[in-house]
C-alpha cells in the first residue's frame, strides 16, 4: 500500500482496494495501522454535495522507506568539497559525475534505433538506479518519464547542481531529435521528478 501511494500519489481508500485486490474493509483496516503509525496522512476535499472525499498519502515518514542512499555520508562530502574546493571545486565534482554518467548511458543505449527505445532504456536504467522510474506513452510520439523516488535528493537538495546535470545528461542521451522538459520537480515540491520527451518539432 505504501508502494502504491508512493508511485501513484493520494488515493481514496476505495481506489487503494481496487488497485491492490482487497476489500475497501480491509483497505481501510490497512490505513488505519499506517495511520497509527505515522506512515500515512489524509486530507478530506469536499466535491459538490455530500461528504468530503478523504484522500490518503504518504507523511515525511512515509517517504522515508524509500530511502535517500547513503543520506548522511553524501551531505557531509558535499560541504567538505564546499569547504576545501569552493563552489568551483563541486561544479567540477558535479561535471565529471555527468561525464561518466553520459558515458554509461550511452553505452547502455548504444543499440536502440528510435526515440522510443532510448527512452525505455532509459527508464529501465533509472529503475535499475533506484528511481523507481516509469515510462508512460502520452500520444502522438510523446512520452512521459516519472520517476517515483529519488536515491539523492539529501544531495540535490543541498546542490542543484545535480538536477541541473541530470536533466543535461537525459537531453545527451536522448539525442538531438529529442526534446526533454521536466514537468515536475520533488526539490520544488512536487511528490515526484517527471519529465516531457517528444521528437523535435513537436507540440
Amino acid at each position: 500500500m505504501l508502494f502504491r501511494l508512493k508511485t501513484h500519489g493520494p488515493a481514496g481508500a476505495a481506489a487503494l482496494a481496487g488497485a491492490l485486490g482487497i476489500s475497501a474493509v480491509a483497505a481501510r483496516k490497512r490505513l488505519a495501522r499506517l495511520e497509527a503509525a505515522g506512515l500515512v496522512a489524509f486530507d478530506d476535499r469536499r466535491a459538490g454535495v455530500g461528504r468530503p472525499q478523504r484522500r490518503w498519502r504518504l507523511t515525511a515518514a512515509g517517504h522515508a522507506r524509500f530511502p535517500d542512499s547513503h543520506a548522511a555520508l553524501t551531505l557531509e562530502l558535499i560541504g567538505s568539497v564546499r569547504a576545501i574546493f569552493g563552489e568551483a571545486g563541486l561544479e567540477r565534482l558535479i561535471a565529471a559525475r555527468e561525464a561518466e554518467t553520459l558515458a554509461t548511458y550511452r553505452t547502455a543505449l548504444a543499440g536502440c534505433a528510435t526515440l522510443a527505445e532510448r527512452a525505455a532504456a532509459l527508464a529501465a536504467l533509472r529503475t535499475e538506479e533506484g528511481y523507481m522510474a516509469e515510462l508512460k506513452p502520452v500520444g502522438d510520439g510523446v512520452f512521459m518519464l516519472v520517476e517515483n523516488h529519488c536515491p539523492i535528493c539529501a544531495a540535490a537538495r543541498a546542490c542543484q547542481g545535480f538536477c541541473r546535470s541530470e536533466l543535461a545528461v537525459f537531453r545527451a542521451v536522448l539525442g538531438p531529435d529529442a526534446r526533454v522538459e521536466r514537468t515536475d520537480h520533488v526539490i520544488a515540491g512536487a511528490r515526484r521528478c517527471a519529465y516531457r520527451i517528444a521528437a523535435a518539432g513537436r507540440g
